[in-house]
């Protein structure tokens, strides 16, 4: 480190916060901790006595650590993660298979209509599931594919498309071209300069889309009970909802599956964190 730069350093390190920032900090702090108390909740309610649940304090006697265990040997919850990773990501890779030329194609070529295209694609994404339950359900019961993994991964993958492609398309669109131009004067295909140039570059935007797809199909709730009737072929999300009956409630059981189901998501954001946000801001500055 130059002399002038490590001055500059120890200066900064010197000059005290200013009040402005100090509140800020405390007003992001404080946001921060507001949003983590529900899920704080639910850890201390995973691993709270069945005796102790309705009880007005805040934490238990004793912490129930077993209930973690019983919960994963008296359900079908480990089936229904295995479900649920199978689901998440053959659905994710599926998306990406036909998202990936898809965005190419529209980032990198100038055809008439491009824009009503781009139109479509963002109008589609305004669709619920919901809407075409009734008729994704016929079409697979006359397809003999009720409570099949495969469903699941079409479907999620089909209401997914959407979004991947956009993303795509402008992180796509952010690369110069000249790259490309220069990959291909020194012989490389089309194919070549889109795995060996574009994609490498694209991987941020490669990876925000491949999270939140991923994530969107492991929180499906709706088409997996609707086209999924068989416990051993359920998400995971519906397994944990047969923890809800007419009358009663197993609210530890209930939310020691849910820590059990949200361990992967977090795992996943903490390891590919910086990815997701620069695969966000993609073609925001050029």
């Amino acid at each position: 480190m130059r002399p002038t730069e490590h001055r500059t350093v120890l200066r900064a390190r010197r000059e005290p916060l200013r009040p402005r920032t100090l509140v800020l900090a405390a007003v992001a702090w404080g946001l921060a901790a507001l949003f983590l108390l529900p899920y704080l909740e639910m850890v201390v309610t995973a691993v709270r006595p069945a005796d102790e649940l309705r009880d007005p304090g805040y934490l238990p006697s004793h912490f129930a650590w077993s209930n973690l265990v019983d919960v994963w040997r008296d359900s079908t919850l480990g089936v229904n993660l295995r479900v649920t990773l199978l689901v998440a990501g053959g659905s994710t890779l599926l998306a990406l298979a036909v998202a990936l030329p898809a965005a190419y194609c529209t980032a990198r070529t100038r055809f008439r209509g491009r824009k009503l295209f781009l139109l479509l694609v963002l109008v589609t994404q305004m669709f619920q599931p919901t809407s075409l339950l009734v008729g994704l359900y016929r079409e697979f019961h006359q397809l003999d594919m009720l409570n099949s993994v495969w469903t699941l991964i079409l479907c999620n993958a089909a209401f997914n498309l959407a979004f991947t492609v956009w993303i795509l398309t402008a992180y796509i669109g952010s690369i110069p071209v000249a790259l490309e131009e220069a990959a291909m004067l020194d012989g490389l295909s089309r194919f070549g300069t889109l795995r060996k140039v574009v994609l490498p570059l694209a991987m941020p935007g490669i990876v925000t889309a491949v999270v939140f797809t991923f994530i969107s199909a492991w929180n499906e709730f709706v088409m997996g009970l609707t086209l999924s009737t068989r416990p051993d072929s359920q998400p995971l999300t519906v397994g944990i909802n047969s923890f809800i009956g007419n009358y009663t409630v197993q609210w530890n059981f209930l939310f020691a599956g849910s820590v059990i189901a949200i361990l992967p998501v977090v795992v996943l954001f903490a390891v590919i964190e910086r990815h997701v946000v620069s695969g966000l801001t993609a073609g925001s500055v050029k």
